[in-house]
């Protein structure tokens, strides 16, 4: 399954996914994918770094092609306020999102 049919399942599900992004393993809950100058984008509040909760909880631009090892976790998640869908970046950039 390609990284982007799994970040679809897990948006429209409320899943988390596992992954690595520079070389740091991430537990991220997934809450939009866009694209933005031509590349495939994912915004997504990291849950955990390299096995620890992260010092600040913030929504976080994670490039598609940065992303490996990508699988489902059989962990749902509650979407958090952090999460604004009126977002300018999003407008006519969005391929899918969470139902708010």
């Amino acid at each position: 399954m390609t990284v982007q049919r799994i970040l679809l399942e897990a948006i429209a599900l409320k899943k988390c996914v596992i992954a690595t992004y520079n070389h740091v393993e991430m537990k991220l809950a997934p809450y939009i994918l866009y694209q933005r100058n031509d590349a495939l984008y994912v915004d997504a509040v990291p849950l955990e770094k390299a096995g620890q909760p992260p010092r600040f909880v913030k929504l976080g631009a994670f490039h598609l092609a940065g992303l490996n090892q990508v699988a489902l976790a059989d962990e749902h998640f509650e979407p958090g306020a952090l999460y604004l869908p009126e977002t300018e970046k999003y407008q006519g950039n969005t391929i899918f999102a969470i139902a708010t």
